[in-house]
């Protein structure tokens, strides 16, 4: 993950007005942004989440904000363009660092900074995101969060939030495709519909997980070596190398055939 401070020059406080995460091998951005920021602050993009108090903005929004400051996929002489910069493909966050993330309709600028370099209250955000998901039943996700709490979300309870939660319930491989999305702000299903971590946390009911909710979780989310190298692309050998240099992590080393936790083996995507 890269990390950028975002800064308006108008802004009074001098400082950041956010930051931009970006998950290069999935190509995915989540914005955190100050909490200092009021809504006719804060970038027209992100008002409305800002007037909520929601200050985590999803990876889709983020997106926008990025292809907003960035020239067109489908302008005309894009070739031409590419080609100057020395660019083999159309990759926004290369286009965004070039202009400094400025663009014509505000005074916004980014800068790349470490990680470490985010404010501390802003880290602890993350200290909640979604940590594993799975099904429950016919309409419930059951998701563990790094607070160390577990929760039940009922589905059929966002579907006014979410229209696209409808079609969820009615196309089980859909239903059972949940998995926690790019950096566990979120999950989704069919790689596609998103329900952010702020709704799971505050329609989730706290739970103490049962047996069968054990069994749903071992069948939906362990893995073994074979299904490993097929969701990361990746041979056994290449496997063995992220298990040697400590990016992934077996269930229970010395076995004959390694099994995984399918969230661990997913993050080596992003």
């Amino acid at each position: 993950m890269k990390t950028y401070a975002i800064y308006d020059e108008e802004w009074k406080m001098k400082c950041p007005i956010g930051y931009l995460y970006y998950y290069d091998k999935c190509n995915e951005f989540i914005i955190e942004l100050n909490r200092e920021l009021d809504k006719w602050e804060a970038p027209l993009l992100f008002s409305s989440y800002v007037e909520k108090s929601i200050y985590t903005i999803p990876k889709e929004v983020s997106m926008l904000w990025v292809k907003g400051r960035v020239i067109p996929s489908g302008r005309q002489n894009i070739g031409s363009i590419l080609k100057n910069h020395k660019m083999k493909s159309y990759d926004e966050m290369k286009l965004l660092e070039l202009s400094g993330g400025r663009c014509s309709q505000d005074n916004c600028y980014i800068k790349k900074v470490e990680y470490e370099d985010v404010p501390l209250a802003i880290r602890k955000r993350s200290e909640d995101n979604v940590l594993e998901c799975f099904t429950s039943g016919e309409s419930d996700v059951i998701c563990l969060f790094g607070d160390d709490t577990v929760r039940r979300i009922d589905l059929t309870k966002l579907v006014d939030t979410n229209g696209k939660l409808a079609s969820v319930l009615k196309n089980k491989d859909v239903y059972k495709s949940v998995k926690v999305g790019v950096g566990g702000y979120s999950i989704t299903f069919n790689d596609s519909i998103e329900i952010e971590k702020w709704l799971l946390l505050k329609s989730g009911k706290k739970i103490n997980v049962s047996g069968k909710d054990l069994y749903s979780f071992v069948g939906d989310n362990i893995v073994d070596t074979a299904k490993a190298c097929e969701i990361l692309g990746c041979s056994k050998q290449n496997l063995t190398y992220l298990i040697d240099k400590g990016r992934l992590k077996a269930i229970k080393p010395n076995l004959k055939e390694n099994l995984f936790f399918r969230g661990d083996v997913e993050k080596n995507s992003w």
